[in-house]
């Protein structure tokens, strides 16, 4: 196990509110509670609070994030202060998902289709052996840790350990390597990809980036090298290497026998509750389904849709909770979780994580009762939430603006008011909806006209409306009006609207239309100005707590402010404002208390040339500079090159950079095919 310190590497120290927030939450943690609420205003270093209290209990964290969008901004913060550290992104690896459903009304199956993302795999797969072979790791997930994962005993059990000298031929190498679910191929390697050239075989890890080539002669291991796969250039020369399985469902033989058996015998039992009912399609459909996998599971130990069967694979009874990535985290002698789990904008967070069991189970019991699966496919689920609270350590809910339900569970609630920039939060005024003649034009033209200002004094607007077709009309509209706008909702993929906040930040657009994913942990300095449209519409997008929220997105900027378009007044839109100004007047006392005069975050903006400069090999930076000549003379070895700088950029959690390059590589390919 290798062991090293959390140390946060930062030019800052704890200011405002921080210090005592750190103070009373370590406190807090020492006296052994378990849950405790961390309530700091959005530009008050909630993040950097979470990291100095990390740095002091030296126990690895778990952080759960409600999207991927903010779950990589967390990593990457979280890399920046631990850069000596491990820190890892754990989301759900699926660029598209539509489950396995089916839909009795109208006879209609839909079976599983999924475009999975092999970076995030790969991320994936880093989080666990990190989890497994240190006691540093920080892992930033999405809801998606509390699905069901591979056994991490048996994903442990099944690596293979290899050193210079061990007695091993050629063929049994490769065995061992397809055993544990790596695909030979004669191409480029990728991860979970090995090659055989003679008596040398190269591996690419599936979670890195680099191969190990093994020499192999007279029956045993020669030589292990680590290698570039582009450049070639060798990057070290290894004694001993550790490599674990390309998936996270794996079994051993022994396993995977048992497993089948048992299989069998709930497919009997099953076919006969059918025969009984007269249920003679579905009888057939599951005979034939069910036999092809076993088939399959136990010609090459996988199947499509394996993750169906993970109770007979893991051995666990019926109902029994499934394995999760919180299964890989250390627990104490007693067997109790050992780690400090951090769930970053909690009042949504918590809803999101009790939430799943419930469609879940909805959509597997359809699927059990017309006989696409086994009972035992409902076994493969989230966690419900009972269960999730017994296998995670002490938790710090984080919020600016925290539920009922962290006020009651929490053991304390810790203030940080205080931003340590001096910051205010912003001043609110409320505008009418609707235009009143000439005199005035109504929230949309009203609206345009104070962006206008902003833009001209070089900041950026952000417009919050009710609907995702709205925002995208909204955007439209503004194109016309000649000024430079986009929107973002949840129907744009992950790296798409990671790309288009840099952009907005970079100015490329100047304003942002939303609907709700601008809420929360979006860190956009730029801004001087929110209108929030329809806000006296009560709902879910107009409540007390995502008023403030989007109230809170212009408090990054000393001359942020909000207008409200509302032609009544709420209760929402009253609690709201008292808040906000109840933490202007801490603001303001507190500035004039200490001579502090407001100033906007000033936070870097990644670029191509700067994830350039976390690449060690000097050679593919001289190269990059010129890619014109290059792909001229050789176009495959450009792409392979940027390639290699995408998968460096994820590595290094910068998702910005490597969005950019991800668009590079794919003009590059169109071009070679002309």
């Amino acid at each position: 196990m290798f062991t090293n310190k959390f140390k946060i590497k930062s030019d800052f120290k704890p200011a405002g509110d921080q210090p005592k927030a750190i103070l009373a939450l370590v406190e807090g943690l020492k006296k052994g509670m378990n849950k405790q609420t961390l309530l700091g205003v959005t530009g008050s270093g909630k993040t950097f609070t979470v990291a100095n209290v990390i740095q002091s209990v030296q126990k690895p964290t778990l952080i759960i994030a409600h999207n991927k969008t903010l779950a990589a901004q967390l990593a990457q913060e979280f890399k920046e202060f631990f850069p000596e550290n491990a820190v890892h992104y754990f989301v759900s690896y699926y660029d598209y998902y539509q489950p396995e459903a089916y839909m009795p009304t109208t006879d209609t199956y839909i079976e599983k289709d999924a475009q999975i993302n092999k970076e995030i795999d790969r991320l994936r797969h880093a989080s666990t052996q990190a989890l497994l072979t240190r006691s540093d790791v920080i892992i930033v997930a999405s809801v998606s840790c509390i699905y069901g994962l591979g056994s991490p005993e048996e994903y442990k059990e099944e690596n293979l350990h290899l050193d210079v000298g061990m007695k091993m031929d050629r063929k049994e190498l490769v065995e061992k390597l397809v055993k544990v679910h790596f695909e030979r191929t004669n191409a480029d390697l990728e991860p979970g990809n090995f090659r055989a050239i003679g008596n040398i075989i190269e591996v690419m890890p599936i979670s890195e980036t680099f191969v190990y080539r093994l020499e192999i002669d007279g029956g045993k291991i020669l030589k292990i090298t680590k290698i570039d796969p582009v450049s070639s250039k060798i990057l070290a020369e290894e004694q001993m290497i550790f490599i674990f399985p390309a998936k996270h469902f794996i079994t051993t033989t022994k396993g995977r026998d048992s497993a089948i058996k048992s299989i069998k015998k709930e497919l009997a039992d099953q076919l006969k509750k059918f025969d009984k009912e007269g249920k003679l399609l579905e009888a057939e459909r599951l005979k034939r389904r069910t036999t092809y996998d076993l088939a399959m599971i136990r010609e090459v130990g996988y199947c499509s849709g394996i993750e169906n069967y993970s109770r007979h694979l893991s051995g666990k009874k019926v109902g029994e909770a499934p394995e999760t990535l919180l299964s890989y985290f250390p627990k104490d002698a007693k067997g109790n979780p050992d780690f400090l789990t951090i769930i970053d904008e909690s009042h949504v967070s918590i809803p999101q994580i009790g939430g799943m069991f419930a469609g879940d189970q909805s959509r597997k019991n359809t699927l059990v009762e017309h006989g696409f699966r086994l009972p035992s496919a409902k076994d493969n689920r989230p966690l419900k939430f009972p269960e999730f609270l017994e296998r995670v350590g002490q938790m710090i809910y984080t919020s600016a603006t925290p539920s009922d339900y962290e006020r009651t569970e929490s053991a304390q609630i810790v203030e940080q008011v205080i931003r340590p920039t001096g910051l205010l939060d912003p001043e609110v005024e409320i505008r009418p909806i609707l235009a009143n003649g000439s005199a005035y034009p109504g929230q949309i033209q009203d609206f345009i006209s104070e962006a206008k200002k902003e833009i001209k004094n070089g900041r950026r607007a952000i417009a919050t409306t009710l609907t995702k077709k709205m925002a995208e009309d909204l955007s439209e509209y503004l194109k016309k009006e000649g000024i430079k706008a986009e929107y973002l909702h949840s129907d744009i993929k992950t790296i798409e609207r990671i790309k288009i906040l840099t952009e907005f930040r970079r100015g490329a657009f100047d304003i942002i239309v939303g609907v709700n994913l601008l809420r929360e942990g979006l860190d956009l300095p730029e801004v001087g100005l929110i209108g929030i449209l329809d806000a006296d519409k009560e709902g879910f997008l107009r409540s007390e707590t995502s008023l403030i929220q989007t109230i809170g997105r212009a408090a990054r900027n000393s001359a942020g402010r909000v207008i409200l378009y509302a032609d009544n007044m709420t209760g929402s839109m009253e609690r709201a404002l008292r808040e906000t100004n109840r933490r202007r007047a801490l603001q303001i006392a507190y500035n004039k208390k200490n001579g502090i005069t407001p100033q906007t975050i000033l936070k870097a903006i990644k670029d191509i040339t700067q994830g350039m400069d976390t690449l060690h090999d000097k050679a593919v930076r001289s190269e990059l500079a010129l890619d014109t000549k290059l792909f001229a003379k050789n176009p495959n070895k450009l792409i392979k090159i940027k390639e290699q700088a995408m998968n460096e950029a994820v590595k290094m959690l910068d998702f910005e950079t490597a969005a950019i390059l991800r668009d590079e590589i794919k003009i590059l390919k169109e071009k070679n095919i002309k």
